[in-house]
């Protein structure tokens, strides 16, 4: 693995710790109803990205025979960092890394919203199919995919609930309108 691969990697685990520990809900927010969604995102990231290499560098089960997949994976996860980067400054103070509601909550149905409900989770996903797809492995891709689908996935029912708790049909009417984490699909 080039130098590059690690530059990006290291950046990219970095942004996420700091996002992590700067948007933490406050004390005057709503208290426990992460369920600790925030813990289980963060073991399963560490496992499913430590067996991932691992499999990659035992295993070889190509994605692509050129060598154009692993940067066209940095990419991938350069892209989506950004664009999760951007979901984080729009959302402003209503973002927190933990779920939360904040004392005046407002519920975000604009820009990317209107199409989304979960824009930071998909953009936090392909990024994890930019790590895959830069470790050249199809079982490293699965792993990543498979496993961070499922601690999303737990994540957004938990969001979801506390949601649908603190603006009831306002929320329900919008999720009807709004795709989770693949516009027009899912």
């Amino acid at each position: 693995m080039t130098p590059i691969f690690f530059i990006v990697y290291a950046i990219w685990i970095l942004s996420e710790i700091l996002i992590n520990r700067l948007f933490k809900s406050t004390a005057s927010d709503q208290k426990g109803l992460d369920k600790n969604t925030v813990g289980s995102i963060w073991i399963a990231i560490a496992i499913s990205c430590t067996l991932s290499v691992l499999v990659a560098s035992y295993f070889y089960f190509p994605i692509a025979k050129s060598n154009l997949v692993r940067p066209i994976g940095l990419a991938i996860i350069i892209i989506g960092c950004l664009f999760r980067i951007l979901v984080i400054k729009s959302l402003g103070r209503e973002f927190t890394s933990d779920v939360t509601i904040r004392q005046n909550h407002q519920l975000k149905t604009s820009g990317i919203y209107q199409y989304l409900r979960h824009p930071s989770y998909s953009f936090s996903i392909l990024s994890f199919v930019g790590f895959g797809l830069s470790l050249n492995n199809w079982i490293s891709l699965v792993i990543l995919i498979l496993t961070t689908l499922f601690v999303f996935l737990r994540r957004i029912k938990v969001e979801e609930s506390a949601l649908i708790t603190e603006f009831g049909k306002q929320y329900t009417d919008y999720m009807k309108k709004t795709s989770r984490l693949v516009p027009f699909i899912y």
